[in-house]
């Protein structure tokens, strides 16, 4: 490393602070209770070519194939042609999206005229449109779900802040208030970022700061290969399945083959079901996710960033057109069941080579309840994920009511469902006795 250590360590861990200031930011500006008390959303600093530096720790669903995600939009308008104001968007399931409430916005970094890196921010949106307030679980298309917005670029002064494309939001979607709202909020956090970023680069001077952003995914990528390499070598196999697709009662198996060879792994998927025309199908990208926070969470320590440094020794794959892997226009909303199912799959397969490191199978669902009320004012929704806790290890007791690792939300305080909503009421709120947790 060419770079002065200490200034390394300081440059390091201040892009580590700013990714971690800008989902503070990002909750603490949202209007929703589904971002601002549940905290289902995340953000990270990435370089000019889409890979994550530093990432804040709330979803790990949300941030793994991020680059996936970011380079569709860069293609649609390259980096080098960007300008102050610009920024990428975009939802799509089938150009690196996950499913349609979950938007990623990515914010160019502006150092003397030059892009020298990007903020990156996901939120998940109370309501995007779709048949139904919130969800619509009777969609057997992505267009029953919601607006899609392809991998895009627009501007905040010409397109946003009354500007085209924010009228074509909030023209279609029920609460637009708090919809745009988050929105801000995801503009607000990658500015934060931004700001972060710049203040870095003015004190050590750009070169130093994308020095710095490259030695950091090397020192990730390093720990990683060093983690994997004391796995013995092997191919683990492992299935799971989800129960049914709501229309027939014949299981959904989710089957992977974990292939570990010296410092490198490989995942696929090969025999898992094909997609299916109910909203259970997963975005490849999703696939992504929870394949690698599994692998991540067995194999390296806590104290590896997370960062594009960490999936160089992985490569994934699975079928086109299977329920990992779906084709356009499959519906994916519930996309978290079938994830949960891949990171069930995995740690199965992994069980075989380091049991004392893995945890057993837990709730691995998502419990979604949406109330939505409609009168003279217009529409008012609710949106609450509920989870029901994970399995132990051989070194501890399960968790009890949590959400799952994939997904990290809290539930809405019911204080503040008191404050936010008046057509229904919380009267208890506790674990039922002897439910499994």
């Amino acid at each position: 490393m060419s770079l002065d250590p200490v200034d390394y360590a300081v440059i390091s861990q201040g892009i580590i602070a700013g990714a971690r200031e800008m989902g503070a930011k990002l909750i603490r500006s949202a209007y929703s209770t589904i971002v601002r008390e549940a905290q289902d959303a995340s953000a990270a600093l990435l370089d000019r070519d889409g890979n994550v530096i530093a990432q804040a720790e709330l979803i790990p669903m949300q941030l793994g194939p991020m680059k996936m995600t970011f380079v569709p939009c860069a293609e649609t308008h390259p980096v080098d042609t960007l300008v102050p104001g610009d920024f990428y968007i975009t939802n799509d399931p089938f150009n690196g999206g996950q499913h349609l409430p979950d938007v990623f916005i990515f914010t160019p970094i502006f150092f003397e005229g030059e892009v020298i890196g990007f903020g990156a921010s996901v939120a998940h949106h109370l309501d995007l449109g779709g048949g139904a307030p919130g969800l619509n679980a009777d969609a057997s298309d992505i267009y029953q779900e919601g607006l899609r917005i392809p991998p895009s670029c627009y501007n905040l002064d010409r397109d946003w802040n009354g500007g085209t494309f924010e009228r074509l939001v909030a023209t279609n979607i029920r609460v637009p208030a708090l919809t745009i709202g988050d929105f801000n909020a995801q503009f607000a956090a990658n500015a934060i970022g931004g700001m972060r970023v710049t203040e870095l680069a003015a004190k050590f001077g750009k070169d130093d700061v994308l020095a710095a952003m490259a030695e950091l995914m090397d020192y990730s990528e390093r720990r990683t290969r060093a983690a994997i390499a004391e796995v013995p070598d092997g191919l683990y196999e492992a299935e799971d399945a989800v129960d049914d697709n709501g229309l027939t009662s014949d299981p959904l198996p989710v089957k992977v083959q974990v292939r570990i060879k010296g410092d490198q792994v490989s995942i696929t998927f090969d025999g898992s079901s094909p997609q299916v025309a109910r909203n259970l199908n997963c975005p490849f990208s999703s696939t992504i996710s929870a394949a690698l926070s599994c692998v991540k969470s067995v194999l390296t320590s806590a104290d590896i960033p997370f960062n594009e440094g960490v999936k160089r020794p992985f490569t994934i794959s699975a079928p086109y057109g299977s329920l990992l892997n779906p084709k356009p226009p499959a519906p994916v909303r519930a996309r978290m069941l079938p994830a949960y199912r891949v990171f069930n799959a995995v740690m199965k397969a992994l069980a075989q080579a380091v049991p004392e490191k893995v945890i057993a199978c837990g709730f691995d669902t998502t419990t979604v309840f949406a109330i939505s009320h409609l009168s003279d004012e217009g529409y008012r929704v609710y949106v609450e994920v509920f989870g029901g806790g994970y399995g132990a290890s051989v070194h501890q007791d399960g968790s009890d009511a949590l959400d799952s690792p994939l997904s990290n939300c809290s539930n809405t305080p019911v204080e503040a469902l008191d404050m936010e909503y008046d057509y229904f009421r919380v009267v208890d709120y506790g674990l039922r006795p002897d439910s499994g947790g």
